[in-house]
């Protein structure tokens, strides 16, 4: 990935969250783009995270109430989630491939926040996609 100026991003799970409480971080944090990194963001649990075969519903509505734009890059999901190993497979795989795997963040209007299920970052594959870019002297505020 080409980086212009240093970029800060930002990262966030939305699991045990209410659509409200996401905005509401979203929003004081300054977020202008939420970024999907899950592989089949319509099969959320939650309607409210869903995204909708059209953008007036699920989640892409539910973030334009607030200004803020959506994009999804399933090609950043975790696809080694069922292995108990994921964490170290995921590293290996951006460590390899990150640059290919994040070159479309570089037009996406910022700041942007990488989104997952998971709440907690420490659980998170979005943690490891975080580390690399920080690696490329950028820098991340996780919100939790």
């Amino acid at each position: 990935m080409t980086y212009h100026e240093l970029m800060h991003f930002f990262t966030i799970g939305y699991g045990g969250r209410a659509p409200s409480e996401l905005l509401s971080l979203l929003s004081t944090a300054g977020v202008k783009t939420l970024v999907d990194v899950r592989l089949r963001p319509d099969k959320a649990s939650m309607g409210s995270y869903a995204k909708a075969k059209t953008p007036d519903k699920g989640i892409e509505a539910l973030l334009a109430s607030r200004g803020i734009g959506y994009v999804s890059l399933p090609e950043l999901e975790n696809v080694f989630l069922g292995d108990a190993d994921w964490p170290t497979l995921y590293a290996e795989l951006i460590a390899k491939a990150g640059d290919l795997l994040t070159r479309k963040l570089a037009g996406i209007r910022e700041p942007f926040c990488l989104m997952c299920a998971e709440k907690r970052v420490a659980e998170c594959h979005r943690r490891i996609i975080a580390e690399f870019l920080v690696g490329h002297g950028n820098e991340v505020t996780h919100i939790e």
